[in-house]
């Protein structure tokens, strides 16, 4: 049976075209722009500059980089038309810590199941086979690192070497370059590098940047909540006991002046809770062993990563025990039961499960629940909401027409409805800073607890975050170096900007110890994390042309014969600052200029 196709002629002679165009560029060195004297004809030219974030370099290319990158092409190509004078400088980033766990983690496959690994079964699924010979899914379905490799075409012998980490460094970006040249990019392809102190010119200007920074006293040193892997001991970071210890039953809230309508406390009588030894003389906290572990890595345990556990008890152990409970009007408050309560997060809807628990003597028989321990508590009126009135959770479920806690989409509704409303345009009503915006009241309250030492600061990752090593992360303080971009020196306009859109990284860490990069100056068990050190990376462009050619990694040199040591802080500074004495050096002067 003959099957009719298409003819492949017209699109083969339009490649050809440009195949033809592209040997012509390179040639002709189309794109290869250079500085050029002040007041000349050249330097009069409107100039138009095109950037793209630098790729990681732990793969090829794929659709998504291509679709991105074509908006900068054809930017470039527009306004070379127009006559402009171009450059479009693209540089491979390997900075982090994918390539380093990628690497390790062949290593421990090889270790594992031996050269070439042998998996088990659930490793070797029909569905993973096919998925292998799979260009679309080349990683999807595939348990092993030594898996994904395979569907890269990569034959076992190659696969090896890329157990070391700079191997990574020599195998993409070659392919990435002539990836993108078959593209057809308007590149100035001498502006290419690798990042990571592979590249002993970058690593030179990312040091000298962050002996800039720390000089103008923008990196300080202190513990900082961050993400933490206990298994990887990184970022991503029978004891006799003594009577009359204080137990804290410890309940984690976003909202601290919501503590004032207290009216109980809240525990699923079938999770399993822990008893385990704090940080403070003769206080024991109870709470699930998942929280307990983040704790431990918060300074709440004596010592870090390490919970003490004195008890394991479930909910209904503890269930409707008297609690003294701050800032609330109730001098005693009980632990009721919840059936929705989630042990990675707990996000109960008080109102409509205090109702539940008041309106169902047989629930509250099952559970070991008094009629005092629920009766007489009623929602308490502590912050006034436009709208909504002085019980704005009421009026939200009675206008949704709420009946329990199954009517989890209304729910969600109603919280929507006056979480937000609540907090930006709230008043409180109740206690010492009645009259004030909820906004402006939240950390006064968070402080007040903190100072009385009724609560503690705790951190959670906002959702599950699983390391490459396949651990369940924490947030932990840990030493580190971080940037400040909270410091009250910036300009007001600036100050604005960061409060919009980056409060969330007002002291962000620019430090880690595991993965690829450049070790911070003066204090090399650091590394400077991917973000921090690719911030300026784009003026790097400017001068990489004249130190290094050839190889990405700088090792050729360039061509104006400077050496990577040459590249001094001092020798930095004349490049890039205004009125800066000439450093001492010996590179020739016409050759800084």
């Amino acid at each position: 049976m003959s099957v009719d196709r298409k003819s492949t002629a017209k699109v083969d002679y339009l490649k050809d075209i440009e195949a033809q165009m592209q040997k012509r560029w390179a040639k002709n060195k189309t794109f290869e722009t250079d500085s050029v004297p002040p007041g000349s004809a050249e330097a009069k030219k409107e100039k138009f500059f095109v950037t793209f974030p630098y790729p990681y370099m732990n793969g090829r290319l794929h659709l998504g980089h291509t679709f991105t990158i074509s908006k900068a092409e054809f930017a470039m190509g527009y306004h070379r038309l127009k006559g402009k004078r171009c450059l479009f400088p693209f540089g491979l980033h390997c900075t982090g810590m994918p390539i380093k766990a990628c690497a390790d983690k062949l290593k421990r496959e090889m270790n594992d199941y031996g050269f070439p690994p042998k998996f088990p079964e659930e490793g070797e699924k029909e569905e993973s086979k096919q998925l292998k010979s799979k260009v679309a899914a080349k990683t999807g379905g595939l348990t092993y690192q030594w898996e994904i490799m395979q569907a890269l075409e990569l034959e076992d012998e190659e696969i090896k070497k890329f157990a070391d980490s700079e191997y990574w460094l020599q195998y993409f970006p070659p392919l990435t370059k002539s990836d993108l040249q078959s593209m057809g990019l308007k590149v100035d392809w001498r502006r290419t590098f690798v990042t990571t102190d592979v590249n002993p010119f970058y690593d030179s200007f990312v040091r000298w940047h962050f002996w800039t920074l720390k000089a103008g006293g923008k990196v300080k040193f202190g513990k900082r909540f961050t993400i933490f892997s206990p298994k990887d001991g990184q970022p991503c970071m029978d004891h006799d006991r003594q009577t009359g210890e204080n137990v804290f039953l410890v309940a984690a809230t976003l909202r601290p002046e919501t503590m004032y309508g207290q009216t109980n406390c809240w525990v699923h009588p079938d999770i399993k809770y822990i008893a385990f030894e704090s940080n403070i003389k003769d206080e024991v906290y109870i709470s699930t062993r998942r929280a307990a572990r983040n704790m431990s890595f918060q300074g709440f345990t004596p010592e870090q990563g390490v919970v003490n556990e004195l008890l394991e008890l479930t909910g209904q152990d503890i269930m409707g025990i008297p609690l003294n409970a701050p800032l609330t009007i109730h001098s005693v408050v009980y632990t009721l039961a919840m059936l929705t309560i989630k042990e990675d997060k707990d996000a109960p809807d008080d109102y409509v499960a205090l109702r539940d628990v008041k309106n169902k003597k047989a629930f509250r028989e099952k559970y070991g629940i008094t009629d005092e321990m629920v009766l007489p508590y009623e929602p308490i009126p502590i912050i006034r909401v436009p709208g909504y009135g002085d019980l704005s959770a009421a009026k939200a479920c009675d206008d949704l027409k709420i009946k329990s806690q199954n009517d989890k989409d209304l729910l969600t509704e109603a919280k929507e409805l006056t979480y937000k409303k609540g907090f930006y345009e709230g008043t409180i009503i109740v206690g010492e800073y009645a009259g004030q915006k909820v906004q402006d009241v939240k950390k006064l309250v968070q402080k007040k607890m903190i100072d009385s030492g009724e609560a503690r600061i705790y951190m959670e990752p906002e959702r599950k975050v699983i390391s490459r090593s396949a651990d369940e992360c924490v947030v932990a303080l840990c030493d580190q170096w971080y940037l400040d971009y909270g410091d009250e020196s910036y300009s007001d306009e600036t100050r604005r900007n960061f409060e919009a859109t980056l409060d969330w990284m007002q002291e962000h860490a620019c430090s880690r110890s595991y993965g690829l990069g450049t070790r911070l100056p003066w204090d090399e068990q650091y590394l400077i994390e991917s973000l921090s050190d690719s911030t300026i990376y784009n003026a790097y462009y400017t001068v990489v042309h004249l130190l290094q050619q050839g190889p990405f990694d700088g090792s050729a040199g360039g061509p104006l014969g400077i050496r990577a040591e040459q590249m001094t802080p001092k020798v930095w500074d004349y490049v890039f600052f205004k009125d800066v004495p000439y450093p001492e050096t010996d590179i020739p002067a016409e050759k800084l200029k």
